[in-house]
């Protein structure tokens, strides 16, 4: 019998979606070229009880140490935001605590995404944030992409660098220091978006830095640009 038994029929019902979501998400990072052989992960919250606390949420991810093509939404694990493995044969991903963290502490994302996609990792091997010189950062970001702190991978350590320099940024993305770049959305899908977008101008801006120094754009512009993707732009 597995734990989620014990969950109900509409739960179960969202987990069964979540592994599908996630499972199809996960074809995206070689795609874009954001992962290598099995490194970087999606997991997708699943909400147990709307009005209850977040803590008793589940979380769809990736099995660790399984290649992409192996992927299935069979082979997605469920975990609660313990971090404990709730139904799956597979051991979780590494970052499984770290995604709980997330989970646990910001209500609000629904989805969260790690890769080591070169450009964005190369900036974080630097500790130096990705400034704020392109029209598309000021829509995604609304600025500068911040350095996390260094942290070591097993436990909640990561997430809780995470959270403090996300918490109070309109940035979806956030370069953990000597590790790479972790994205979070208010479900996988816009997570998934983040970590594309964070390679492109991490490679863009780079590349602009060959040539000169690139120039800023002042925050009231970001600001302006910001507003206009957030809330004009595309269908709603």
């Amino acid at each position: 019998m597995s734990s989620l038994d014990a969950y109900p029929s509409d739960v179960r019902e969202q987990v069964a979606a979540a592994r599908a979501k996630v499972s199809a998400l996960h074809a995206e990072l070689p795609r874009w070229g954001l992962v290598v052989w099995t490194a970087g992960n999606v997991s997708q919250r699943v909400v147990v009880d709307p009005a209850g606390p977040s803590k008793r949420d589940l979380l769809v991810i990736k099995p660790s140490g399984v290649t992409y093509d192996e992927l299935t939404p069979e082979s997605m694990v469920v975990c609660d935001l313990d971090a404990n493995l709730v139904e799956g044969d597979r051991a979780p991903s590494s970052d499984t605590a770290a995604h709980a963290y997330v989970y646990t502490h910001m209500p609000r994302v629904g989805g969260v995404v790690h890769t080591h996609s070169t450009y964005a990792t190369a900036w974080a091997a630097r500790a130096e944030p990705v400034p704020c010189v392109l029209t598309m950062m000021a829509d995604e970001f609304g600025g500068d992409i911040p350095i996390g702190p260094f942290a070591l991978i097993g436990d909640d350590s990561i997430g809780r660098g995470i959270v403090e320099t996300l918490r109070e940024s309109r940035s979806p993305a956030v370069l953990m220091r000597n590790h790479g770049p972790f994205t979070i959305g208010t479900d996988a899908k816009a997570a998934v978006k983040a970590a594309v977008m964070v390679e492109e101008v991490a490679r863009t801006v780079h590349i602009s830095r060959q040539l000169g120094e690139p120039l800023p754009i002042a925050q009231s512009d970001i600001d302006s640009l910001y507003a206009r993707y957030q809330n004009v732009y595309g269908q709603h």
